[in-house]
């Protein structure tokens, strides 16, 4: 009867202390600092939008869910999907439906875009998701979508060098990364965090190469979350919408 005893409360330990691992690793993996959105591109399709079939831009969140609408569409999911000039127009390299329509910046300059190494995060027409440093990036006409940004957050599984953990530069930021099975995984903190905590962020999901898109302007549309930011003044957004 005592031994029967003893391995009830050995099994119990071992279920309790299983609990508490699972806990633990659901909430490393889940971190509530941020609002996250991760897709298979091979199952829904990733979409980037600019400018409307009348040739205006979107600008907003808003006015994209509108004409997805409209087109009896509905917004899954939406974020900012790049560095933009004061007319709206993307800054650095800019494809849409195999269109290029801004070209590479490979220049040097000042501000977060031009902290080397940059980079870009394109689609093929086959739904594949690359994001790789500017100086690796080759053009392809096969390229369906591709957005230039910068800085990169994670290079080769690696932080970008210039991070510094502990930095009081603080800002809400969005980015995106690649998985290792393929799959996108988009963020944006729900508060300000620096550079290294964001870039960590993609490290520690597996994401082999991550690049940062923009800074406090940034804006995530996701209702599955209750996340719902429909306002903005962007120029390149990057959608998810189905019927």
């Amino acid at each position: 009867m005592k031994r029967n005893r003893i391995d009830i409360l050995a099994t119990i330990t071992a279920v309790l202390c299983l609990a508490v691992f699972i806990s633990g690793n659901i909430q490393r993996n889940g971190d509530d600092r941020f609002v996250s959105y991760i897709i298979d591109p091979t199952h829904k399709q990733i979409k980037f939008y600019w400018k409307n079939d009348k040739q205006q831009h979107f600008k907003s969140i808003q006015n994209l869910k509108e004409w997805l609408q409209n087109r009896n569409q509905q917004l899954e999911f939406a974020m900012n999907g790049g560095m933009y000039k004061k007319d709206n127009s993307p800054q650095g390299l800019y494809i849409e439906d195999k269109k290029v329509f801004s070209p590479l910046d490979a220049a040097n300059g000042n501000g977060n875009f031009y902290l080397k190494p940059n980079g870009i995060f394109y689609l093929t027409a086959k739904n594949k998701a690359v994001i790789c440093a500017t100086q690796q990036f080759k053009y392809s006409p096969e390229i369906q979508y591709a957005t230039q940004s910068g800085p990169m957050l994670v290079i080769d599984g690696k932080i970008h060098s210039d991070f510094k953990e502990g930095s009081s530069n603080l800002q809400i930021r969005n980015g995106v990364g690649v998985l290792p099975d393929g799959k996108v995984v988009f963020a944006m903190s729900r508060k300000e965090i620096n550079f290294y905590d964001f870039a960590f962020y993609f490290k520690n999901l597996g994401c082999k190469n991550a690049l940062y898109l923009d800074g406090f302007v940034s804006r995530t549309f996701l209702p599955r979350e209750n996340w719902i930011q429909t306002d903005g003044n962007f120029g390149v957004i990057i959608g998810v919408a189905g019927k």
